[in-house]
């Protein structure tokens, strides 16, 4: 055999082992999307057939070889998993695309924003020489602003392209343990362990440095959110969870900070005003820490959870601050460190210390760990969007 036939021979046997590899890749998408369409029909999947994101990219390595990014394998995962029905092409996960017109297209559908950014982008922030944390990342969508608040007091504004529009420091003892957005007010409100901390953000020269601090508070703060009312203007209702067990309802108005600071002829870097002079209202609803609180207006209801065995969760209305009647909670074994209400698919996820399963319609639904809370997740599934026409399922402890 010749040099010429030789190199045919081993062009022929590479395409048709690159055809066997495409089979086996195209069997493999469709398992995975399979398994992902009866994950979303609420089917139960044994653990050793689940195909995740790790399993999936060492499959497509033995198929294709080490060759393969394990960011462009991810990618494609992703995608897959997001929408099983979408049209697939095998060499996206090479990294290639048949146009980049039709790649934005798919990825900037509602379903894959998240996914659009596929390169982590580092962001200095100038002037901070210290060593610090980010505390809170506080999404504004209607601005299209990030705001984050650093432990040591560093409040940085920016904008969709992730470049500073403004930032201040406050000058307090205490770390800051959380922030959020006014949305009436238009300005961000942040939280240390005994303060509040509300700042004018769009202020120009000096009085960017200017921020209004509100305290004494009876508890250590540990979190913070706003409560949004559309029938509200220049008012907002800011919620807060302390070590106490207590939740806040601090109400503020506009003639608060602005006719204070409109007479104000001095500058000062920030201006203290007694927690007693605004409209506030605490209800005891743990008996441990407040982990996080966080209103939600799709329920219009306020949520929140605690380390406390007894009452873990709790899902009420902001009039139940305001009174002694029951609330709707829910305990689990050590508690609750974090939860979240998805929209879409209707459910709150908490993340807890202890295992949970779910019984869902007659199934039994193992939850699987996540590695960002340390813990196992347990669902809460809504029939109604309204808190009090909800109906919650069981789930049982092992």
């Amino acid at each position: 055999m010749d040099s010429r036939e030789e190199k045919r021979y081993n062009l022929e046997l590479q395409m048709s082992s690159f055809r066997i590899a495409l089979r086996g890749f195209e069997k493999l998408v469709e398992r995975v999307a399979a398994q992902k369409r009866d994950e979303r029909a609420g089917l139960f999947i044994q653990k050793e057939d689940v195909i995740d994101c790790d399993k999936f990219y060492a499959t497509v390595q033995e198929l294709f070889g080490p060759e393969v990014k394990s960011q462009d394998v991810k990618c494609f995962y992703r995608k897959l998993c997001n929408n099983p029905d979408a049209s697939i092409d095998w060499c996206e996960i090479f990294g290639y695309f048949s146009s980049e017109e039709g790649f934005l297209t798919s990825q900037m559908d509602e379903e894959n924003l998240v996914f659009l950014v596929s390169r982590k982008q580092r962001v200095v922030i100038s002037g901070s020489r210290r060593r610090d944390v980010v505390k809170c990342v506080v999404k504004v969508p209607q601005l299209d602003l990030l705001i984050t608040a650093s432990q040591k007091g560093l409040i940085t504004v920016f904008n969709s392209q992730m470049r500073v529009q403004t930032s201040t420091n406050v000058t307090d003892t205490s770390w800051i343990t959380g922030c959020d957005y006014l949305s009436q007010l238009k300005r961000i409100v942040a939280t240390t362990e005994r303060t509040i901390i509300v700042w004018d953000y769009k202020a120009q020269g000096s009085s960017q440095e200017n921020y209004f601090v509100i305290k004494p508070m009876d508890h250590c703060l540990l979190c913070v959110c706003v409560a949004s009312l559309p029938d509200q203007l220049c008012r907002d209702e800011i919620l807060l969870g302390d070590d106490g067990g207590f939740v806040n309802k601090f109400t503020v108005n506009s003639d608060d900070f602005g006719l204070k600071q409109a007479k104000s002829k001095h500058k000062s870097q920030s201006q203290v005003l007694d927690s007693k002079n605004f409209k506030s209202v605490k209800r005891k609803l743990h008996n441990d820490w407040v982990m996080k609180i966080r209103y939600i207006s799709a329920l219009n209801c306020f949520g929140s959870c605690s380390l406390d065995s007894v009452h873990s969760l709790v899902l009420e209305s902001l009039k139940r601050l305001e009174d002694n009647l029951p609330v709707r909670e829910f305990s689990m074994p050590r508690g609750a460190n974090t939860f979240c209400y998805c929209v879409k698919a209707n459910v709150i996820v908490t993340g807890g210390k202890r295992p949970f399963e779910l019984h869902r319609g007659g199934l039994l639904c193992k939850l699987s760990l996540i590695s960002a809370v340390r813990g196992l997740l347990s669902l809460y599934g809504f029939a109604s969007v309204h808190l009090f026409l909800c109906s919650f399922l069981i789930w049982g402890y092992t």
